[in-house]
């Protein structure tokens, strides 16, 4: 599989599609998602993703799932020095079930300190390599989380910062502070990302879309590496029974979608491989975290990393 620079130009080389391994343990067994990882290290797949708080919201869960599950196969397959782990801290609600998010943990020095001992410990290793705030935490002051995400990398528990789910001023205003405390900053970040465009004023809670503002902002920041989920939308783009979600419901989708279409069929792929192609071509490029059900759906993903759009392609894509 293709390789790419995370973090600047003194981060990490990594696979150039990430793995996403939320219903891992949960919606998805243990069976399952053992062969997909399988499959997905084989194929030359290195970066890994979860979360302290995968999936909390299945019935049951408590969002310790995904990161024991991921524990036990590294252990298992003696793989943890040939992957990019990345997880996050932050969103997990205080207690379970309570109302979210306005009961999540936040990003204060206890909580932060806290998790990743317990990260840690569930996914079997000594480090992280990429460890997210996972929510914006307004309650908490911003020096006091920069500080605290600094410690872990100065004590050699994390390699590379990030945070997912914030505005572009927040995450200016944090790595500022890194640089004025003198700590490691945030320089991966991870935004909800698809190849439709949301209606304007679409509410996407506390998982925001990223922003034409956030685009430019990683444009012009080297070291600055920009993740997308839910870049498939769960299989909205191309399967009849997930409707579009609502943020994307509006006149210009449907032209959207058949230029994916047609596109697709031009190169005998898939709109679903089109669009991951589309994401990793732009401007800003965009490291798509995936997130898949079976190794039929990985194989499928895996394929686009290889998928070229020419100059043409590209213009239609953009501009419909």
């Amino acid at each position: 599989m293709k390789q790419r620079r995370i973090g600047g130009a003194s981060g990490l080389d990594t696979s150039a599609i990430c793995l996403g391994a939320m219903h891992f343990g949960t919606s998805t067994d243990e069976a399952t998602a053992f062969a997909v990882l399988d499959r997905f290290l084989e194929a030359g797949g290195t970066f890994i993703d979860t979360a302290n708080t995968y999936a909390f919201w299945v019935e049951g869960g408590t969002g310790e799932e995904s990161e024991a599950l991921l524990g036990r196969w590294l252990r298992s397959r003696g793989a943890r020095d040939q992957v990019t782990l990345a997880t996050k801290v932050g969103a997990l609600p205080v207690p379970l079930g309570a109302p979210w998010p306005q009961a999540a943990e936040g990003l204060s020095r206890e909580v932060i300190h806290r998790q990743v001992k317990g990260s840690l410990e569930r996914l079997g290793t000594d480090r992280i390599d990429v460890y997210y705030a996972h929510i914006e935490d307004r309650r908490t002051p911003l020096e006091e989380t920069v500080a605290a995400f600094g410690d872990l990398v100065e004590q050699g528990t994390v390699r590379l910062l990030g945070c997912s789910n914030h505005a572009a001023w927040r995450i200016e205003r944090a790595r500022a502070l890194a640089r004025q405390l003198g700590v490691a900053g945030y320089t991966c970040v991870q935004q909800r990302a698809t190849y439709l465009q949301p209606r304007p004023g679409a509410d996407f809670g506390a998982n925001p879309h990223v922003s034409d503002e956030l685009l430019d902002y990683v444009r012009s920041e080297p070291e600055l590496t920009l993740l997308g989920y839910s870049t498939l939308l769960g299989g909205a783009l191309t399967r009849s029974d997930r409707a579009i979600p609502k943020q994307y419901d509006h006149p210009g989708t449907p032209d959207r979608l058949a230029v994916l279409r047609q596109v697709a069929d031009e190169l005998g792929a898939s709109p679903n491989q089109v669009a991951l192609a589309w994401h990793l071509h732009s401007s800003p490029s965009v490291l798509p975290v995936i997130g898949v059900s079976s190794v039929a759906q990985l194989e499928e993903c895996l394929a686009a990393v290889d998928l070229e759009l020419d100059a043409g392609q590209l213009e239609r894509l953009n501009t419909a």
